[in-house]
């Protein structure tokens, strides 16, 4: 049987919340010398979305404007988060690089992510992901945006049947259900009890993954 794991990137390995608001901000301001924009950022209703898809994000964050203009926004967000993690102003989670070494010497790793995929590859250079991570997949190879879909695709281009999926919010606990793998949900920063419950396992620290893994293992 061929197993793996598959890790969300936002709020499972990376520490999204350390770059999202200087991003989020730095974007808004365009909007406002554009004229597109009045009033303060919507910093608090993007954390309650985070980890959906980009074009919720921005259905949701701009109602009432244009495609074009939420398609601008996007692509401003994504230079300054991608300038916000080149500069070092985010961070890996505790022990996320110790516990990908262990795991990497026993499962083929992947990250499959709702981030595009010039932010992701961003976060993997930065912190030399590579080393450990076989394949990184962003939701921009589904049409859908739907996470189960990508989690799929993971699953068919390198012939696994069995394994692991980590993440924060409740599309990562449903690919995993979706695609009859083991759910392990992490309470970090962008996490909900509620999006949680159907999970299999779930960690409070990102080394606690090992426990659950040498438990099949074993």
């Amino acid at each position: 049987m061929n197993s793996a794991i598959i890790f969300d990137m936002d709020g499972t390995l990376y520490q999204t919340n350390l770059i999202l608001e200087p991003a989020l901000e730095a974007t808004f301001e365009q909007l406002r010398k554009n004229g597109q924009w009045t009033g303060t950022t919507p910093i608090e209703k993007y954390r309650q979305i985070m980890g959906v898809p980009l074009s919720v994000v921005w259905e949701t964050l701009c109602p009432e404007h244009s495609v074009e203009i939420r398609q601008e926004s996007n692509r401003l967000f994504q230079l300054a988060l991608i300038e916000q993690i080149s500069s070092c102003n985010g961070a890996l989670y505790d022990e996320v690089e110790n516990t990908l070494e262990k795991l990497s010497k026993h499962y083929p790793l992947f990250i499959a992510s709702n981030g595009q995929t010039e932010y992701l590859q961003a976060i993997a250079d930065t912190y030399q992901l590579t080393k450990w991570i076989k394949g990184i997949y962003s939701i921009d190879l589904i049409a859908s945006g739907n996470k189960s879909e990508l989690v799929a695709t993971v699953l068919k281009e390198n012939n696994i049947n069995h394994g692991f999926v980590v993440g924060d919010r409740s599309s990562d606990i449903q690919a995993a259900l979706d695609n009859h793998l083991i759910s392990i949900g992490v309470r970090f920063d962008f996490s909900q009890e509620s999006e949680l419950e159907k999970a299999h396992y779930t960690v409070n620290r990102f080394d606690e993954i090992n426990k659950i893994i040498e438990k099949y293992n074993r």
